[in-house]
């Protein structure tokens, strides 16, 4: 399918597997086994056996005069097996057999022998019994049989450190190579076939080219080719973040966080590369694009890993193998957390992520070898690790959040779990709140939803946001009995200031609790500029001829300044007066939601949530539609039909 290949310098012939494999059993045969000649047993062993004769023979109760021809039985016995050699055989020298050679060291002089010219005891003891049984002159044979055993043991011992030496030496210098191939030879021509010895060839010409890579040229050009490359990179990351995110791009330290991940990860990488672990696969890459996506958004987590896995192919083998697995895998994990819930989706994600690995590699053997027959359980072995590493990302997210002041996903599931301590004491003191503060909720998490936006960000701003209200809880409305009222006995500014005080007591409160800042922010905002409206008329009402200063009705702001925190503040409007419609029928939810949220545009609430007109009848018509469902309003279908029709 290609020109004709040219080796384009000189390299060597790589060997395969199966060659390499049949040189290192041709040397496993080749060394043999070293065993040391220890013999001063001989002489321990016979001078034991005369040493002990004489108890023995006293207890036998044998006839005296009958000694010396045991004695010179034994004696002949021991010399004998000793001199001839009695070994201790090491069964994993027995694959091919009972017997093997092995080399016989003494005076650090070494003999070939086999193991079929000496004795093992066993063959000594019978050797012993046969002499026993051919005297005639011996009457007590078995007395004799059972004494000599007790002499007889190995004198040739295995030396298993030298002889491991020896093969580690043996196996070192197993070549890898096979031949040369001259620069300028032809290597395969257009058309041809490829058989093994082409396909040797061509591997390792390619292998060649990836080592000629990493240490060929003047090393001063090569860093400058990697400093342009990872600046490129770098670059188109910068870009990417001032076009798509600016708000991360203006701010140092999430920029910090982002090249620290990227370069943790790289430098994991050439760690790697410099220890030459057996397999790349190893390394969790799609921890980085997980951990960007929690923390940020899905798109930088996609641009990130793709960028980085660019920059990874430069400097490892298979490049373009290692980069479809990768690339393949990190979008798996970035699409499995689109939507973070609950915290199993993090085992999930390692399941899928797993699931895609295999999938990809499978893939490329198929179309690599056209079988699966040298796949074995330990090629999936490097993924399985990976994936079990990748898991590593929790704690990391979490340690992330405390260093850099991020509010991730996890930390949004675990705020809005209502048995937090906050939201219980608020459930207590402040029942009516707490029943605001849900619907708050459900309303704001369902119209960020249609818009788009963080909905769990959403909620857990609107559940927090009135937790200053614990402080006084009876001067809300929500909170009072029938018949009480407190504000009864103050002025109506006092009144004011105490409702308007919920706001700075709600974030002192959320700092000595240590919440986000990003769910402070939903307290600061929720009634931005706007003033306390029935107590300001009422103070107009009751003072015509008095000047009235309006900052002391008028909340201290800021205003709203995200997607999120404006539909917290219209949902906290709608909501809360909602509870005041006498006859909730649709067209009195329906004039209401109206006139709440043109409130708002008017004061120049909005101007500063980057939200468009479009999202704000969207989420005109969800607080509709909910509220209707929560008052159980019923519309006539002869009313609808005659609206639709207008």
């Amino acid at each position: 399918m290609h020109e004709d290949l040219i080796a384009p310098y000189n390299f060597a012939i790589l060997k395969t597997a199966s060659e390499i494999k049949a040189d290192r059993d041709q040397i496993l045969q080749s060394v043999y086994p070293i065993y040391d000649n220890h013999d001063e047993i001989k002489t321990e062993e016979t001078e034991r056996f005369l040493n002990e004769l004489e108890g023995k023979w006293e207890s036998s109760g044998l006839d005296e005069r009958e000694k010396p021809i045991y004695k010179a039985v034994v004696t002949q016995i021991l010399s004998h097996v000793y001199d001839r050699g009695i070994i201790a055989l090491t069964k994993k020298f027995q694959a091919n057999g009972a017997d093997y050679n092995f080399s016989l060291v003494k005076d650090n002089v070494a003999q070939n022998k086999n193991t079929a010219e000496v004795y093992t005891r066993e063959k000594a003891l019978a050797y012993a019994s046969t002499i026993i049984d051919a005297r005639r002159d011996i009457k007590e044979k078995d007395w004799l049989k059972k004494m000599v055993a007790d002499y007889i043991q190995p004198n040739y011992a295995y030396n298993e450190q030298l002889t491991d030496k020896l093969i580690t030496e043996a196996l070192n210098n197993i070549s890898s190579t096979r031949g040369m191939v001259q620069r300028g030879e032809l290597i395969v021509a257009n058309g041809s076939m490829v058989n093994n010895e082409v396909f040797q060839k061509v591997e390792s010409l390619r292998k060649a080219y990836e080592e000629e890579a990493r240490i060929g040229g003047n090393r001063n050009v090569v860093v400058l080719g990697q400093f342009l490359v990872v600046g490129l990179v770098v670059t188109l990351l910068m870009v990417f973040l001032y076009l798509f995110r600016l708000d991360i791009f203006s701010n140092n330290r999430l920029l910090s966080l982002i090249l620290l991940v990227i370069t943790g990860m790289l430098f994991v990488l050439s760690w790697a590369l410099k220890l030459k672990i057996s397999n790349l696969y190893y390394i969790p890459f799609c921890i980085v694009p997980m951990i960007v996506r929690i923390l940020f958004d899905t798109r930088l987590a996609l641009n990130i890993h793709l960028l980085m896995v660019l920059v990874s192919g430069f400097f490892v083998p298979n490049s373009f193998e290692f980069a479809f697995l990768q690339v393949t895998a990190g979008m798996v994990s970035i699409y499995s957390i689109k939507t973070l819930v609950k915290r199993e989706q993090f085992l999930m994600s390692s399941l899928i992520i797993l699931v895609t690995y295999i999938v990809g590699f499978l893939g490329i053997v198929l179309i690599r070898d056209g079988s699966l027959a040298d796949i074995g359980y330990g090629s999936f072995v490097p993924f399985i690790v990976s994936v079990g590493l990748t898991l590593l990302a929790y704690p990391l997210i979490y340690a992330f959040e405390r260093l850099f002041g991020i509010t991730s996903d996890v930390t949004l599931m675990e705020l809005t779990n209502t048995n937090s301590s906050l939201l219980r004491e608020l459930s207590y003191k402040a029942p009516g709140t707490f029943q605001h503060s849900l619907q708050v909720a459900n309303l704001a998490e369902a119209a960020i939803y249609k818009i788009g936006g963080n909905a769990l960000l959403v909620r857990a701003g609107a559940l927090y946001h009135d937790i200053g209200k614990m402080q006084n809880p009876q001067y809300f409305i929500e909170n009072q009995t029938k018949g009480y009222n407190p504000h009864d006995g103050l002025t109506f500014e006092q009144s004011a200031q105490i409702i308007i005080a919920h706001v700075n007591k709600g974030v002192d409160l959320a700092h000595k609790h240590q919440l986000p800042e990003s769910i402070i922010n939903f307290i600061r905002t929720h009634h931005g500029t706007t003033r306390t409206d029935y107590f300001y008329n009422a103070f107009i009402k009751a003072h015509p001829d008095k000047l009235v200063d309006e900052h002391l009705f008028r909340y201290p702001g800021p205003i709203p300044f995200s997607k999120e925190t404006a539909v917290l503040m219209m949902a906290d409007s709608v909501e809360a007066a909602s509870r005041s419609i006498k006859e909730p029928d649709a067209e009195n939810i329906s004039n209401l939601v109206d006139k709440i949220i043109e409130g708002k545009l008017i004061q120049g609430q909005l101007k500063n949530s980057d939200i468009t007109m479009q999202e704000i009848e969207a989420i005109r018509a969800i607080f509709k539609r909910m509220l209707m469902s929560i008052y159980h309003v019923r519309l006539d279908y002869d009313v609808k039909k005659v609206k639709t029709e207008e």
